[in-house]
């Protein structure tokens, strides 16, 4: 691919100037194939053991549900930007608006219910609210994840009105926009995670203090799910910014960029498939799958015969 870098001298002016360098969009759009059949898998097998055995008055169960609905969604977008990475995008104008609008509502929504869900346990462990009142904390964790999608879809519109369709090729930004990087990137990324962080450092401090081995096992899901998030969207929050903000001199600048820059968007897409992995961890979850599939293999079975 074709890459162009302006080259400045004192003397002269700007001149434009061509990079060929190593192409990887063959194998970026390999891994979100993937992903998205990971993602599908998981997320799916999730889903059904939470409905088919999980009490859903507990509000850490609502809040993975929607977690689930939340990569859904943002699977759902991945195979066209596999397509995009290994051709061009041959989708039209409505797709490219639409794609992003659900790429966008899967993306904030996920940080949004990571946010809600780390603040409950907060709450429930370090202030010690509500700890024994089922119905109040599902009332809550509803409410929030109402607000949640609403605030969700609406700045995913934003994002999406935003992008057309340019030389029939490429689905991109219609015009400049500094309040993606100075003010929307930080405030739905780095403002969640800052405050995710602070409770679980707080939530830490308090289970280490009580000495609480039942709470900690309890609890440790939730936190390997806010960690993958922070390992796998971290990276390529901030690579966007330096790209925004940081111009290459030279082609092999911009090469390494490029080369960072994908490498961390197809860690950033594999978070979609990240949470049901983590939920395994948990061992009534698991035995829940096996006897899922166990069952539904008898049904087959049976049916056969």
């Amino acid at each position: 691919m074709d890459y162009i870098y302006n080259s400045t001298d004192e003397d002269e002016d700007s001149l434009q100037v061509p990079c060929q360098f190593l192409e990887i969009s063959t194998i970026t759009g390999a891994m979100f194939i993937i992903i998205f059949i990971l993602s599908v898998v998981g997320n799916v097998l999730l889903l059904w053991i939470l409905f088919t055995f999980e009490k859903l008055y507990l509000s850490t169960k609502i809040f993975i549900i929607n977690l689930a609905c939340s990569d859904l969604i943002f699977t759902a977008s991945v195979p066209f930007w596999a397509v995009y990475h290994l051709h061009y995008w041959v989708f039209g104008d409505f797709l490219c608006k639409f794609i992003i609008w659900m790429h966008f509502t899967g993306l904030y929504s996920s940080i949004f219910v990571l946010m809600a869900m780390t603040v409950d346990r907060f709450c429930t462990v370090v202030l010690n609210k509500m700890r024994n009142n089922n119905q109040r904390k599902k009332q809550y964790a509803i409410g929030v994840c109402v607000v949640v999608w609403v605030i969700s879809i609406g700045i995913s519109v934003y994002d999406a009105f935003k992008m057309e369709l340019s030389d029939d090729y490429y689905c991109e930004v219609s015009y400049s926009d500094d309040l993606r990087y100075y003010f929307q990137v930080p405030l739905l990324f780095f403002i969640p995670i800052a405050i995710i962080i602070f409770c679980n450092c707080a939530i830490i401090y308090t289970i280490l203090r009580t000495a609480n081995r039942t709470r900690h096992k309890a609890l440790s899901v939730v936190f390997c799910i806010v960690a993958a998030y922070i390992i796998c969207w971290g990276p390529y929050n901030i690579v966007l910014l330096i790209k925004d903000l940081y111009k290459p001199k030279d082609c092999d600048e911009l090469e390494r960029l490029d080369i960072v820059y994908k490498v961390c968007q197809i860690l950033a897409f594999s978070h979609c498939c990240m949470n049901p992995l983590l939920c395994m961890l948990n061992q009534k979850v698991r035995s829940h799958l096996f006897y899922l599939l166990c069952h539904r293999v008898g049904i087959i079975r049976e049916r056969a015969n």
